[in-house]
């Protein structure tokens, strides 16, 4: 439904261009935008490979295994059905650290490994397991401590003060954590009465 919006939308524009004899405008602009993109698209490739190594240098040395061991006790109170040793743990660890680092991108494969993980226990197949859901809500809003893709995205275009928005991000994404938890927690707890 959205891709035959977005498809009026164009059409729509290209049809009144042409009618009002302004064609060459819409074509330079989609030239110009396509420049744009690619230039952007370049930026993020530095940004981003960037931080998906330092992640995986992390991960080599053994960071992320301490960091999992260290962050066990907060892992354990938002998903107590997952056994202390299990893969998801380390999965999920990572996929929240690079959430944390503003690495959506870095995250993704992490938060693929965890759900796989926690599927192997799921005695249901069909459905999701309160540990899946709450893994979602978390990923879905997870805290962003560093905006880097955002914090890049800036620098790229000349901004002033690139980090300028960090403690705003913190602040929107805390919330956004917040209210994922408690919605998690509250329609758990809603459809276990029903």
């Amino acid at each position: 439904m959205v891709n035959w919006f977005w498809f009026l939308l164009m059409a729509s524009g290209i049809l009144v261009a042409a009618f009002n004899g302004k064609i060459a405008t819409v074509t330079m602009a989609v030239l110009e935008g396509a420049k744009v993109a690619v230039e952007t698209s370049l930026g993020l490739i530095a940004i981003i490979t960037f931080w998906l190594g330092v992640m995986r240098v992390a991960e080599a040395a053994g960071l992320v295994a301490a960091l999992a061991k260290l962050l066990q006790p907060v892992v354990r109170l938002f998903f107590p059905s997952l056994p202390p040793d299990h893969p998801a743990i380390g999965a999920i660890v990572l996929n929240l650290s690079a959430n944390l680092l503003g690495l959506g991108n870095a995250a993704t494969p992490a938060g693929l490994m965890a759900m796989r993980e926690m599927q192997k226990l799921n005695p249901h197949p069909e459905e999701a397991t309160p540990a899946m859901c709450t893994f979602l809500a978390l990923n879905t809003a997870c805290v962003t401590l560093v905006p880097s893709t955002i914090i890049g995205i800036r620098a790229l275009y000349g901004s002033q003060a690139p980090a300028a928005i960090i403690s705003s991000t913190v602040l929107a994404t805390g919330c956004g954590m917040v209210a994922a938890v408690l919605a998690d927690a509250l329609l758990r707890r809603w459809y276990q009465r029903r």
